[in-house]
């Protein structure tokens, strides 16, 4: 019997649709470049309602906290890291709020990124130390009423399977996605096929997993195939970015139309990923524009990748490093948003 939220949903429904950015759009609501957005739960918090707000009339089923950074590592940095239970504790309850009031059955997703620490032995984080960081990070949403753990934009497979150990702790269900940047791996070399293995050897594997952010959309669909190609019956997650950050006037812009984005989501569904949802440059336009194409047009058949470059762009590299092909393992990080 499951009694999760998420999974109540994916019984009933072949796709969900997930939320867009959360960096995105607190930029756009005055969030300067460098500032922590999880210290907005407390101190402007009307503002971090209207994101999520903004997410669920646009048609989300699935809406992620701001707690991305919420951990002791990254909140170190601001001298922040003994607010983690409060601001992952407030970020999750705003959530619960939203959700509650949506008149139909939303699932707010505790979101949890990496800690931005490496790993040893190039680095100094212990699997110990790392499985602390993010229980912590798990009770303060547990606490404040999520839904589901949303373990994401991770690089390392140790870190991976830490906060997967955290969750099981928390006694809480996830869900958890890779970013893959790096000619079709993530930054430690990880492919699609080698993250859709580590999956199913984890002790609690998570209810769905699958890759967010990366470079674009025709290569995070890319990867999606990736998994797909292994014969995976867990369900996918894909929630790739709206096109390719393009700087000018002195800030980052996403070029990718809600056009873009709907003919992204109609190909995820149609590849048989069973969550969608937008990622850096998704604004709740673009997420209107999704949710209109994955209701009104019919499923079709599952999109070779030449279909997915001709309707997407072309992909930012040859080979999506399942053959082989492509740079090896790599012991530094990467972006973080």
């Amino acid at each position: 019997m499951t009694t999760d939220a998420l999974s109540r949903l994916l019984q009933t429904r072949d796709w969900l649709m997930a939320d867009g950015a959360t960096g995105t759009n607190l930029f756009n609501m005055g969030l300067a470049s460098g500032e922590p957005p999880e210290l907005w739960n407390v101190d402007l918090p009307d503002n971090i309602r209207t994101l999520y707000r903004g997410a669920v009339e646009a048609g989300s089923d699935i809406f992620l906290t701001n707690t991305f950074g919420g951990n002791a590592a990254r909140l170190k940095l601001h001298n922040a890291q003994g607010r983690v239970h409060e601001l992952n504790r407030v970020g999750a309850a705003m959530g619960r709020e939203i959700a509650d009031a949506a008149g139909r059955p939303v699932v707010v997703a505790g979101s949890v990124g990496p800690t931005g620490e490496i790993f040893e032995p190039m680095g100094s984080l212990t699997h110990a130390l790392a499985v602390e960081i993010f229980h912590e990070q798990a009770e303060g949403l547990k606490d404040g009423g999520a839904d589901v753990l949303w373990i994401e934009t991770i690089s390392a497979p140790e870190e991976y399977k830490a906060a997967a150990e955290a969750a099981a702790l928390a006694g809480m269900p996830w869900c958890g996605t890779m970013s893959f940047d790096t000619a079709g791996r993530t930054m430690m070399g990880v492919t699609s096929a080698a993250m859709a293995e580590m999956v199913e050897k984890l002790p609690n594997p998570p209810l769905a997993f699958g890759a967010n952010c990366g470079v674009g959309a025709s290569d995070l669909m890319r990867t999606v195939m990736g998994f797909i190609a292994t014969g995976t019956a867990r369900p996918i997650i894909a929630k790739g970015n709206a096109g390719i950050p393009k700087y000018h006037d002195g800030h980052i812009h996403y070029d990718g139309t809600p056009d873009l984005m709907a003919e992204y989501a109609v190909l995820a569904r149609d590849a048989g990923v069973r969550i969608i949802g937008g990622c850096c440059g998704t604004m709740p336009e673009h997420l209107r524009a999704m949710r209109a194409a994955l209701e009104s047009r019919p499923k079709g058949a599952v999109p070779t990748l030449e279909e997915i470059a001709a309707k997407l762009g072309g992909f930012s590299s040859a080979s999506d490093g399942t053959d082989g092909e492509g740079p090896a393992r790599r012991e530094r990080r990467g972006r973080r948003g």
